[in-house]
């Protein structure tokens, strides 16, 4: 324990250099440089081994920590929680467990049910396990598609990869499971890379190609389609007018389960509860990670309706017909006790309405910085969600070379402010900054993270 409260790090910084597997970080550098080590936060700060203070621009690095650190509120309610009861499996029920489900059935109507596991791979590997075991019960195994679209991701294990619409973080990790198809993107600002493409209506436009994909595969092979509400490391992609209605309409026509994955804009990231109610969506299937609990206790959740729940249960005598799985970590009472903590905060100081606000001010600001430095090419968002996509000219829209968008990446943190961009995502098209403040985050705190984007695009571009 001496090492984690000693003013002198450097063991810390040997140890995690000799020891640590990092992710998503190529570790040749640490043979002659340290790595970064953040050591304390508060609000929406943190702080590195040398002391160094940073504004954290990205909750956490992941888009996880929606209340800010340091919430001494949620430490004592997971201290108070494990103390008494810890973990059991969830053959078994919690008390924090059924609570906190209460709670959260409270900000999504039409939903029902609540499946805890640790983390947003696996919360979107049961509900691919549920869409499966229907297309048996019900279908003879034949409507066991799933769909995914292009730029979207839904986790690291081969099952999620396999419905991942991120080449690059797909390549060298195949073969992947088989019955997952890719439907298009809907990204707008890049409609010109796509075949057909109209100038009016593009919204409709996009959700028809889906449609395309579903006749062309066979609609009673079809059992699920999972899209993120705005897609997130694919380019923070915000969806075009019309297509959240013609995908629902799609789905009802073709008896088709929705399945909403909420990881990251789940819990007040856009300034709603869940970003698909920005959309007037009514889906089968929501699942959730990083900002349930902030970060403070790991959890994940896949919620689905009351419709697809009685589908498990509507033949007792068989003992095949209930869902057959189960989720070690998904027993562990700490985080629906953190979570319901957090969601307390978020309400009681009005964060959904704060992120609205701020939200509004970092797409201000960022329209701003466009105006002056024509290296943005396009600035788009949702809530405390945005993104700004570097190109090399607006007229073309060429992406920025990638390197160029880390070395602003890189020059905001050496000014204290950390931001993202795309990484390893899309092959040549890891060209957007990428921002997710904090909730909490105050009109100083937007001005000050856009204030040293607009240096660094400065001292980058010129």
């Amino acid at each position: 324990m001496d090492g984690m409260t000693a003013n002198d790090l450097s063991h810390v910084v040997d140890a995690d250099r000799a020891h640590v597997w990092h992710h998503l970080v190529q570790h040749k550098p640490f043979e002659t440089g340290e790595p970064k080590i953040i050591v304390e936060g508060k609000g929406m700060r943190v702080w590195d081994q040398n002391g160094k203070e940073h504004i954290d621009a990205v909750s956490g690095g992941v888009w996880t920590v929606n209340v800010g650190y340091g919430r001494e509120s949620i430490a004592n309610a997971v201290r108070d929680q494990i103390l008494k009861m810890n973990f059991f499996g969830g053959t078994t029920g919690s008390i924090p467990g059924a609570l906190f489900a209460e709670k959260l059935m409270s900000k999504m109507p039409g939903m029902k049910r609540v499946y805890y596991a640790n983390s947003g791979s696996e919360a979107n590997e049961k509900a691919f396990k549920m869409v499966r075991q229907i297309a048996h019960k019900r279908y003879g195994g034949k409507k066991h598609k799933i769909l995914y679209r292009d730029r979207d991701y839904h986790g690291s294990t081969l099952a999620t990869m396999s419905a991942g619409g991120q080449d690059e973080r797909n390549a060298q990790y195949g073969p992947f499971a088989p019955g997952f198809v890719r439907v298009p993107h809907c990204m707008e600002y890049r409609k010109h890379e796509q075949d057909g493409a109209p100038e009016e209506n593009y919204g409709v436009w996009a959700a028809n190609q889906i449609e395309e994909v579903i006749l062309r595969e066979g609609p009673d092979t079809v059992g699920a389609l999972c899209l993120e509400p705005v897609t997130a490391g694919g380019g923070v992609i915000t969806p075009p007018d019309g297509y959240w209605e013609r995908v629902q309409e799609i789905c009802d026509k073709y008896d088709i389960l929705l399945h909403i994955d909420e990881v990251v804009c789940g819990v007040g990231r856009t300034g709603v509860w869940f970003g698909y109610q920005n959309y007037g969506i009514k889906p089968d299937f929501v699942t959730m990670a990083k900002g349930v609990a902030s970060g403070y206790a790991a959890i994940s959740c896949c919620v689905t309706s009351e419709k697809v729940f009685d589908l498990f249960k509507d033949d007792a005598s068989d003992p095949m017909n209930y869902f057959r799985d189960i989720s070690t970590f998904g027993g562990c009472t700490a985080g629906p006790a953190a979570a319901m903590e957090n969601m307390r905060i978020i309400e009681d100081e009005d964060l959904l309405a704060n992120t609205l606000v701020m939200g509004e001010r970092m797409l201000a600001n960022l329209q701003a910085l466009a105006e002056k430095h024509p290296v943005i090419g396009d600035v788009r968002g949702k809530g405390l969600f945005c993104g700004a996509e570097l190109v090399t000219d607006r007229n073309t829209k060429e992406p920025m070379d990638e390197k160029r968008v880390g070395a602003v990446v890189a020059d905001c943190m050496q000014q204290g402010v950390i931001i993202g961009a795309t990484n390893r995502s899309i092959p040549s098209r890891n060209n957007t900054l990428t921002f997710s403040p904090a909730l909490i985050a105050t009109a100083d705190d937007i001005d000050e993270i856009t204030e040293a984007v607009d240096r660094a695009l400065g001292r980058v571009f010129g």
